[in-house]
């Protein structure tokens, strides 16, 4: 059971834990965030502000921010720790919550991908560990600028399993709708259809809003939704409703002109100006992607279920060249992109 009086520790100050622990502890909640390097110093040295889509924009000043870069100072005592690392170091932080944290310990994922609850419950046998979702893009401000900036660039809610009494509670608070789902792995598959543009995002270095209003763009973006779509309904695998559209429709919409596009999506439009994806922010940032956790998911389905995936091929293969350069996002033309005669 959650209360109001839990302890939260955010496993993974980045820019999804800055604004979900921002505006927890905006709300009175008990946050301690665990984070490492700049982020932590930012957070020490000049607080956090918290603003979004609808025109919120608050700060929290160093004095009300509990910040550690220590697990063994930052888990022991929290009653819920919502893990928002990347996937790539998801491994890790379950070593530190085995270490650190307490066995009756509420653990919530908060990640992309659709595998990251299940390596959390497998490292932590016996605990109670929760699926959940974030639906919304966050922008977080350049390291060494204070306060840290968090911005939600987009709408959407988190979304977490049932099973704990009080947790929606706990966490539904002003700037963070949270709701309770008893499907989340459909939630999961269906987050991750959409998931598939962030590296179309990275690629191109457009802002997200430009990138979905171009149909060269979305184009690709349907091409790969038709693989992932494929590949899933060879699996059994029948993926939640996430932008209103039923997913068999998304890839019909995405093909639209631009003008009727612009019409009918304008829920999916509805995006700050200035929002990218997580992906694009690691390439700018010289960090591993996600890029197997997203495209690779489809590609490993795909392979056990004997479907076709060029185009989630090659968008991954752009991204892994990308990271392997280190030059930041590549800029690439979408005639680059999906260059794959006859496929898109």
């Amino acid at each position: 059971m959650a209360s109001e009086t839990s302890t939260i520790a955010i496993a993974g100050a980045g820019s999804i834990g800055c604004y979900v622990g921002g505006c927890l502890a905006l709300a009175g909640r008990k946050v301690v965030f665990l984070g490492r390097g700049r982020i932590v110093e930012t957070l020490r040295e000049g607080g956090l502000r918290i603003s979004d889509l609808d025109g919120r924009d608050r700060r929290l000043a160093t004095q009300a921010i509990a910040v550690a870069d220590d697990p063994a100072a930052a888990l022991p005592d929290a009653d819920v720790i919502l893990v928002t690392v990347k996937s790539g170091a998801t491994a890790e932080m379950a070593r530190l919550i085995g270490t650190h944290g307490r066995p009756d310990a509420v653990v919530v994922s908060l990640q992309n991908g659709v595998d990251n609850a299940d390596r959390l419950r497998a490292a932590l046998p016996g605990w109670r560990v929760l699926t959940g979702m974030v639906m919304f893009n966050v922008v977080l401000s350049p390291y060494g600028e204070a306060p840290l900036r968090a911005h939600r660039a987009s709408q959407g809610e988190v979304m977490i399993d049932t099973g704990v009494e009080g947790l929606v509670d706990l966490l539904d608070v002003d700037g963070l709708a949270v709701e309770a789902r008893a499907d989340m792995k459909a939630v999961q598959w269906g987050k991750l259809l959409m998931n598939l543009n962030n590296a179309l995002v990275a690629l191109s270095d457009l802002p997200l809003a430009r990138q979905l209003a171009d149909r060269s763009w979305r184009v690709i973006l349907a091409a790969e939704i038709d693989e992932a779509l494929a590949a899933m309904k060879a699996a059994g695998i029948a993926p939640a409703r996430i932008t209103g559209l039923p997913p068999a429709l998304l890839p019909k919409v995405l093909r639209l002109p631009d003008w009727l596009f612009g019409l009918l999506a304008r829920r999916m439009l509805a995006i700050d100006p200035q929002a990218r994806s997580s992906m694009w922010d690691d390439l700018k940032r010289g960090r591993p992607t996600e890029i197997d956790e997203l495209q690779g998911a489809i590609i490993r389905l795909a392979r056990q279920t004997g479907t076709p995936t060029p185009v989630n091929e090659r968008v991954a293969a752009l991204v892994r060249q990308a990271e392997a350069e280190k030059r930041g996002p590549p800029k690439l033309a979408a005639e680059k992109v999906r260059a794959i005669p006859g496929k898109v």
